[in-house]
């Protein structure tokens, strides 16, 4: 299919996208950003206020190792990763008391002077967990005892470790594991999730990695998995590799936001100063622009789509509130809390300041800022790098809202069951 090429942002109105969806049970977050990859839980009747001090802690799981991995959740497993024992490991802990299930070595450690290992989120299928190192080592290993089936390595696939090392967290779609080593051979590739064994690569589509994840969707006739670099977003066809669309994208330094996408209409967003840029994918995959500012310049706290509204942290405005179809700004709230990540359940956000570790609950609503309790994440790592943050992202999930500070894991009872 002819490649349609977007080089200057143009309005126009198109046909709709229909995102593709998941159903999973609402304890389940199998993936980064849950069972959509939208950041928005399942989760009913959770606490709409919280008490004084916060929502009670259950548990903390002081053995993570160090990294900024994140966590899946499924059947009773909390899946994650750090460093330990002089490597980077995929690690099994029990939801219910916060006691190690098993560990599994993935890769040697990633070095980098913003904090060592691994940062991605394991991905659960099945009876299978997928995990991505630091430095580009993918395993597949058994969710009941961690035993390795496969692993491949990114540089075998041309790709070359990004400054802040990889950071996606890999797509598990239908038979397919889909991930981004970057490079010249194909950014893109597809491998069977039973072998490892290679299905395709996107041979004319050849970005260099950088730390956003792939998403897919169902659209003109075929699944498409879309991914953002420093210089595209693109549409890929899920059977064979082959670009669909791409547009042209600006980035600088590091490009890390997840992609959203809507009715036809997609979103993204970096920091750096560069903002936000909206179009969407119409008949024959062309493409035709919406707007492109800098009311949501976001960084790595990602954004969340609801009810026609984003929400996320912006730099040039701080907790920010945008208009989806239109890109304007309906609030922002500089003072209330400080830069962060963010997540959705239940009507409210849970806002995480990366800077001191504070946690506050808030309406979910384009009106404004109003907050229902907040509190601070206790106790905090004395391992983090100096140049680190809290930036590991809230999860809320079986009632529970789980917070991770480098070794030391959180569990929150925000239900008061």
């Amino acid at each position: 299919m002819k490649t349609k090429t977007l080089r200057h942002f143009v309005s126009g109105a198109l046909t709709a996208l229909i995102f593709s969806t998941t159903i999973s049970h609402a304890a389940d977050w199998s993936q980064w950003r849950g069972p959509n990859r939208d950041d928005i839980s399942a989760e009913k009747g959770l606490l709409k206020s919280w008490p004084e001090g916060g929502p009670k802690q259950l548990w903390v799981f002081k053995d993570a190792g160090l990294g900024y991995s994140g966590y899946s959740i499924v059947g009773g497993k909390l899946f994650t990763m750090g460093i330990r024992n002089g490597g980077e490991e995929l690690i099994a802990v029990s939801i219910k008391d916060g006691k190690e299930l098993w560990a599994a070595k993935i890769g040697e450690i990633l070095k980098n002077g913003w904090g060592d290992g691994p940062r991605g989120t394991p991905t659960v299928d099945g009876d299978h967990v997928y995990a991505l190192s630091g430095r580009g080592n993918l395993v597949c290993a058994k969710v009941a005892d961690g035993k390795v089936v496969w692993e491949k390595t990114m540089k075998s696939f041309g790709g070359g470790t990004p400054g802040w090392g990889y950071t996606e967290s890999v797509l598990v779609d239908g038979n397919k594991v889909i991930c981004t080593p970057g490079g010249s051979s194909g950014a893109i590739i597809a491998l069977d999730k039973k072998t490892g064994e290679t299905i395709w690569q996107s041979k004319d589509f050849t970005d260099g990695a950088q730390y956003s994840s792939v998403i897919a969707a169902n659209h003109n006739g075929a699944r498409q998995l879309i991914q953002l670099t420093m210089q595209h977003v693109v549409g890929l066809n899920a059977a064979d590799g082959k670009t669909l669309w791409s547009v042209d994208f600006p980035g600088k330094t590091a490009v890390i936001p997840t992609s959203i996408f809507h009715d036809g209409q997609v979103y993204v967003t970096a920091g750096y100063g560069v903002g936000c840029l909206s179009f969407k994918v119409g008949a024959g995959n062309s493409v035709s622009g919406l707007y492109t500012n800098k009311t949501m310049v976001n960084h790595h706290g990602g954004v969340i789509l609801l009810d026609g509204y984003l929400y996320g942290h912006s730099d040039s405005g701080g907790w920010t509130c945008q208009d989806f179809k239109t890109g304007e700004k309906a609030w922002a709230e500089k003072a209330a809390l400080g830069k962060g990540a963010v997540t959705y359940a239940d009507g409210m956000l849970y806002c995480l300041a990366e800077k001191d570790g504070t946690v506050a609950l808030v309406d979910a609503s384009p009106k404004g800022w109003k907050e229902h309790g907040r509190f601070k994440l206790d106790p905090q790592t004395t391992q983090r790098n100096p140049q680190g943050r809290i930036w590991t992202h809230p999860v809320v999930v079986g009632g529970k809202l789980y917070l991770r500070d480098q070794e030391l894991l959180h569990c929150y009872d925000v239900k008061g069951r």
